[in-house]
């Protein structure tokens, strides 16, 4: 259920791909080699299952962002001192397509090129939301960090 976590915000929604990969993993169970290796297969299928919950259910094609607030001060170890779960809370905080290219880019590895075709954008718009997406989680962290430095 991580994967799912990672690309959608609603724990029930993370449920729903989860429950859809295992759906998809079953059926397709006989096409299985003799000895396969049976977790990055499931974590493929899990990947592919959120991208398509995406693009079924994506409203907006292409979002813009209208905040031009600029960090005067970034932090260059702050992402060391977050926990896991601090991670995850400020990933969820971006826009649906910035948060789905980033996870794809940056976690699973796919390539500008893998995420356009996957996606049925260009490479350039895939680089563009990674860019967004870098520069809001830097924004968040910031303020994560303005927020709690009373701690």
């Amino acid at each position: 259920m991580g994967i799912g976590r990672s690309y959608v915000k609603s724990e029930d929604l993370a449920q729903e791909i989860t429950q859809d990969t295992f759906l998809k993993f079953f059926d397709s169970v006989e096409k299985l080699e003799q000895n396969p290796v049976i977790t990055p297969w499931l974590r493929r299928i899990a990947v592919n299952t959120a991208i398509d919950y995406y693009r079924k259910n994506q409203k907006f094609r292409f979002h813009e962002e209208a905040d031009g607030n600029r960090l005067l001060v970034e932090q260059e170890n702050a992402i060391e001192q977050l926990g896991y779960q601090e991670i995850i809370a400020l990933l969820q905080q971006l826009p649906d397509d910035q948060q789905l290219i980033f996870n794809l880019y940056e976690v699973e590895g796919y390539s500008h090129k893998e995420i356009a075709e996957k996606l049925s954008i260009s490479e350039s718009s895939s680089r563009v939301y990674l860019t967004r997406a870098k520069h809001k989680l830097r924004q968040l962290i910031h303020l994560h960090y303005s927020v709690y430095a009373g701690r």
